[in-house]
């Protein structure tokens, strides 16, 4: 089943529209981004290594977060094959990388249409609960924040009340 994302209400859609897909099996979790539209108008990376890099919701990022029995962890995906992962003990604190293996990022083009397909390792205390999310930079450098859920007056993919699906 496709999740709508939806921008933020300070963010212009550009006449966007953004799905995900998610799906646990174990260990394992699956996140299909679908964003469909005039996508010509959205920057990409270049295409690059998967390599761990800091940074990435600065522009065109997918992201994922999800509750543990500590905290949650952060997972931020480019559709450049770069890549990075956080654990944090509470709300914004104790940020500091996830130690797990490279996620596989796939990317595909249509007419239309822009997908990123990635598979990222849980850690062992995954729980729950998850917020899925992006951040969408056009050509022209505008930002849109996207979520599930926007609990707050400014975007804050980290807020509590973002952790909107239940992967059990």
């Amino acid at each position: 089943m496709r999740l709508p994302l939806i921008p933020h209400p300070t963010s212009n859609s550009a006449g966007l529209t953004l799905e995900v897909e998610a799906r646990r099996a174990g260990r394992v979790l699956s996140l299909e981004y679908v964003l469909a539209g005039p996508v010509e108008g959205v920057w990409r990376p270049e295409a690059t290594a998967r390599v761990r890099t800091d940074g990435l919701w600065r522009a065109t990022c997918f992201e994922a977060f999800v509750r543990t029995a500590g905290g949650y962890v952060e997972y931020n995906l480019s559709p450049s094959g770069a890549w990075a992962a956080y654990r944090f003990d509470g709300y914004r604190e104790g940020m500091r990388e996830l130690e797990m293996p490279a996620p596989f990022i796939v990317t595909r083009s249509a007419p239309g249409q822009f997908v990123l397909t990635a598979d990222v390792t849980l850690p062992e205390d995954a729980a729950g609960a998850a917020g899925l999310a992006a951040v969408i930079r056009g050509v022209d450098g505008a930002i849109g924040y996207w979520a599930m859920v926007h609990p707050s007056d400014k975007p804050d993919f980290h807020h509590p009340d973002s952790f909107a699906l239940d992967l059990t």
